[in-house]
């Protein structure tokens, strides 16, 4: 799988939001594939976050596919309004209230490319049911709910064996303390498409290039993959 294109999907969670038509602009410029937002619900994670409208707006100014991230604890139940709002591919949760692979089906019907994600303590085997029916799988690298975590490099494990023990074609992404340090062991690992937020826009309190953070971190994660050849 080492010649698959490593592709970024900055989050917009960590995104200037008075200025987001403009960072969007900068990471489409500079290669991104995505456009990754997570949704909320103070439920399901101790967060809220985006809801539809928020989608539609960014949809309004994206010329690229909105990654849309669903840690909420009805999934089924809200996946039209997002489907209808701009996103292409919507993820859902193993462990929420609707975490089962009729979910996939669903989404799929709705006219939107179905991913499952699962909590780094969730064991892989919970969603072997599930991969038949999705074309992503998102593997999460810190505790769902909140930006700038540590990354958790035991999750890489669960890249390798969706591969090679599940043999799981689809898209793998990685989510969560994805940056300079970590982005080369994401790719030798087999991810294809690389979350990063904080790492991509910076902090609040310093924000940095967005562009340049993206093709730094894109030459990052396939010049690990050229030097492992």
């Amino acid at each position: 799988m080492d010649d698959r294109p490593v592709v970024m999907s900055p989050s917009l969670l960590s995104a200037d939001f008075s200025r987001l038509a403009e960072e969007i602009r900068a990471v489409e410029e500079a290669g991104a594939g995505y456009l990754h937002v997570d949704v909320m619900d103070g439920h399901f994670v101790p967060n809220i976050t985006m809801g539809p409208f928020i989608v539609e707006a960014i949809k309004r100014v994206a010329t690229i596919p909105l990654d849309v991230h669903l840690m909420i604890d009805e999934p089924a139940r809200y996946a039209e309004a997002f489907v209808r709002a701009g996103a292409d591919v919507l993820t859902y949760h193993v462990e929420s209230r609707e975490g089962s692979p009729e979910t996939a089906e669903k989404i799929r019907a709705l006219g939107a490319r179905p991913g499952v994600t699962l909590r780094p303590a969730t064991p892989l085997s919970s969603i072997r049911d599930h991969l038949p029916l999705v074309d992503m799988v998102l593997v999460m690298s810190v505790d769902p709910g909140y930006s700038g975590q540590s990354f958790m490099p035991e999750q890489l494990d669960k890249v390798r064996a969706l591969r090679e023990e599940m043999g799981f074609m689809g898209l793998i992404e990685m989510d969560g303390g994805v940056g300079e340090s970590t982005i080369g062991a994401c790719a030798l690992a087999g991810t294809d498409i690389m979350v990063a937020g904080s790492a991509v826009f910076g902090t609040p309190d310093r924000r940095g290039d967005p562009g340049a953070a993206v093709r730094r971190l894109t030459e990052m994660a396939e010049a690990a993959r050229r030097n492992h050849r």
